[in-house]
């Protein structure tokens, strides 16, 4: 059970503060409906992956055994049902409802784009680990990235949706200038172009210096220890050098934070949509 006595003191939180930081992870694209560790539909979505084996998307990150037919065959249509073809949810909107009126800012480690998609201003979102909407040469060759959906539109109707493979070889993205292997313009080695980025990167750090002078607001949502030091720690230390900052963690797995801000965060062991529900409707209460 959430504590009625948190989701109000969270509500306070977000009715004080003038600006507020969001940091986001993989926990809040569970919640809009893409669980990375969902066997059900995985199964449902790639029966070619499934019956070669495979159980889940978590298990294909990071994974090189595959020929170049089957890898484009799968990361085509998974990008394209992640990034172009995910509709919008609730729990951005309500966390929007939460912040649209205050000097805001996203951090997140999703490369999905449900942010921008939901309606926060891209002008106010970090993508520090990329973006599935492009892609970059694997050398890289040049420090150049290209949209990928021209290339997934291409590949989509090529794909055998038994095998998962794609039937015309012709069709395997390659780089348009070294003619070298491609991928997704995300963080996934030591090629990641990150070029794209530092104008959000700067934004960001003008925010923050910016903010402190003001009465601020972090909120956490679904950021694990996988890559704990592209959203958690940093939130952590944030709220820790400004003295007057306030911190909410929704995390069903590791709602935990360090003693030397436990005092004034609030922590929740659930799911970001459960969470964000409660506080948005207790927060709408409170301007009645």
């Amino acid at each position: 059970m959430i504590r009625k006595q948190d989701i109000q003191k969270c509500a306070e939180f977000i009715r004080e503060a003038e600006c507020v930081l969001i940091g986001a992870g993989a926990g809040i694209t569970v919640d809009a409906g893409y669980d990375y560790t969902d066997r059900e539909a995985f199964s449902r979505d790639y029966p070619g992956m499934a019956r070669r084996g495979f159980r889940m998307k978590a298990e294909l990150i990071g994974y090189t055994g595959w020929s170049p037919v089957l890898k484009w065959g799968y990361l085509a249509a998974h990008v394209n049902q992640v990034r172009f073809e995910s509709p919008c949810h609730p729990v951005y909107g309500r966390l929007l409802d939460l912040v649209k009126d205050k000097d805001y800012f996203v951090m997140t480690s999703n490369v999905d784009g449900m942010f921008a998609k939901n309606g926060f201003s891209e002008d106010k979102v970090f993508t520090p680990q990329g973006d599935y909407a492009f892609m970059q040469c694997e050398t890289p060759c040049r420090r150049e990235t290209w949209d990928i959906k021209p290339v997934i539109d291409r590949i989509l109707p090529a794909i055998d949706p038994e095998t998962q493979e794609i039937i015309d070889p012709g069709v395997i993205p390659t780089c348009p200038n070294c003619g070298g292997p491609v991928f997704m313009n995300v963080r996934a080695a030591h090629w990641f172009i990150d070029d794209p980025y530092r104008e959000q990167a700067t934004r960001f750090s003008e925010f923050l210096q910016a903010r402190k002078e003001s009465q601020s607001l972090l909120i956490e949502i679904g950021a694990g220890f996988n890559t704990p030091s592209v959203i958690r720690w940093p939130m952590e230390r944030i709220t820790h050098s400004d003295p007057d900052a306030k911190f909410i963690r929704i995390n069903p797995q590791w709602p935990q934070v360090p003693d030397e801000i436990a005092e004034k965060s609030v922590t929740f062991k659930k799911g970001a949509m459960e969470t964000i529900t409660g506080i948005w409707e207790a927060a709408g209460k409170m301007t009645i």
